[in-house]
């Protein structure tokens, strides 16, 4: 049986207050109203998450007679310092992996097509990587797929793996988007991996490998959650499917997590349990977590 958990609104506790700017990407700034990619100035329209890594908005340009309305997703990775330490060189260096990743997967259906450099004020900002906004809505609570949806997703993971590279964070259900007539989609590459360097090659292949497995892993476990109908097991014959990178990973990442609410939950910017969606602005793939009557657009 799906262990699964609906929280409804009456049921999650809002944070009463906004994320400090230590613990925002920006600061004490927001994306900006408008950037120029590849010549073309867009404006503001949502923002759709900002975190401590990042924060990613969604931008309109103005249609024309000649030109219709594009659009495009802008990610802003961190730039502000914190406890006096720079920051601004890890925004650079996420932005220059993800948008090493879609270069690279260009060829492949259902990942979003990379845009040029962001441009505001005249300004390249060198932390930032925009992509081609896809229509849809985040894989989430009450999100209905057809029966094709997870084996075209399990299909676009393999065809990744072909490229030399893991998803890696697949077990976040937000990062799959449930696109245009049902096609699944992914959509950040902010921590994926490749073969790419040729330094402990051996070890990076073998480490590919066992991150290839959680992907596999990922895949099935989503399918078995969001349609238990299809994979006919158990939870105890998922959790016997579990690799032991995921093992592995979960002994050192569940405290940190449990350490990160805690430390949020004593800031004040969430509540009970510490979870994501219990933070007073929270990020469009969670949305579904806190009301599941409103669905993003």
């Amino acid at each position: 049986m799906s262990q699964l958990k609906i929280y409804s609104s009456e049921s999650v506790a809002h944070a009463s207050r906004p994320r400090p700017p230590w613990l925002r990407a920006l600061g004490r700034d927001d994306p900006p109203q408008t950037v120029t990619i590849d010549g073309i100035l867009y404006r503001r329209q949502e923002i759709f998450k900002h975190d401590s890594w990042a924060a990613t908005a969604r931008y309109e340009s103005d249609a024309t007679a000649t030109n219709p309305t594009e659009r495009a997703i802008c990610k802003f990775n961190r730039r502000q310092s914190l406890l006096g330490l720079p920051g601004a060189w890890v925004g650079r260096v996420l932005a220059r992996r993800e948008a090493w990743f879609l270069r690279h997967l260009a060829d492949v259906a259902n990942v979003p097509k990379l845009l040029g450099p962001v441009v505001v004020d005249g300004v390249v900002q060198r932390n930032a990587v925009a992509r081609r906004f896809i229509s849809g809505a985040p894989l989430g609570v009450g999100r209905t797929v057809d029966d094709l949806f997870f084996p075209r997703l399990a299909e676009l993971v393999h065809q990744m793996h072909a490229h030399g590279m893991a998803y890696v964070d697949l077990h976040k259900h937000e990062n799959v988007l449930v696109g245009p007539e049902g096609a699944p989609y992914l959509i950040d590459f902010q921590v994926c991996f490749a073969t790419n360097v040729a330094k402990f090659r051996p070890l990076r292949r073998r480490l590919l490998q066992l991150l290839q497995e959680m992907d596999d892993y990922h895949v099935a476990k989503l399918h078995w959650r969001f349609r238990p109908d299809q994979t006919g097991k158990t939870y105890d014959e998922m959790m016997a499917m579990k690799p032991r990178l995921v093992r592995f990973h979960r002994v050192f990442a569940v405290p940190l997590r449990t350490l990160r609410r805690k430390l949020l939950t004593l800031l004040g910017v969430r509540r009970g349990r510490g979870r994501a969606e219990s933070e007073k602005f929270v990020e469009a793939g969670l949305r579904d977590v806190r009301d599941p009557h409103k669905r993003a657009a």
